[in-house]
């Protein structure tokens, strides 16, 4: 994994150019900042910057182990940005043809594996749909099923919400 004070990151491309001003951003991960809305940070910035319009970049795979490091250290605290994140990045790795750079596809790859285990420990009592999709979209896409991984992406959350009254009140 690239050490966050690593000189590597000035190296490394995300959308805009150098990836110097991500490990700031992978930093604050480690508060668990919730987003409440999509312009939230550093949430905004990350997914602006690795997971642009659906192209990923050197810097999106040295991110994803940092991102999954940050959730080890508590899955029931994280939202569904944690899960999310990492799943689009390899769904837009997987679509493009994208390779990850040799340098960084061991802890690439090692960190995608961790995924269904930290969305068995985030399953808690009363986590939203939204997060409960997103960990079952991890779990898939960790397992090399891209086509499952997208649909809970790409479901509308209203869609389950409604499936899931309607199993609470029958």
């Amino acid at each position: 994994m690239l050490a966050l004070d690593n000189p590597g990151w000035n190296d490394i491309q995300t959308a805009y150019g150098s990836a110097s001003d991500i490990p700031l951003l992978l930093g604050k991960l480690k508060d668990f900042p919730v987003s409440v809305s999509y312009e939230d940070e550093p949430w905004f910035s990350l997914w602006s910057a690795l997971c642009h319009q659906g192209d990923v970049f050197s810097a999106s795979f040295a991110a994803v182990p940092h991102i999954i490091e940050a959730l080890s250290s508590d899955p029931s605290r994280a939202d569904f940005n944690y899960f999310q994140l990492p799943t689009c990045i390899e769904l837009a790795r997987f679509d493009k043809g994208v390779q990850v750079p040799d340098t960084l596809e061991p802890a690439y790859v090692e960190a995608l594996a961790r995924l269904p285990e930290l969305a068995a420990k985030a399953a808690v009592s009363g986590w939203s749909a939204e997060k409960c999709a997103m960990a079952l979209a991890a779990t898939a896409v960790a397992s090399g099923k891209h086509e499952t991984a997208r649909l809970l992406i790409e479901i509308d959350p209203d869609s389950y919400r409604n499936v899931m009254d309607r199993f609470v009140n029958d």
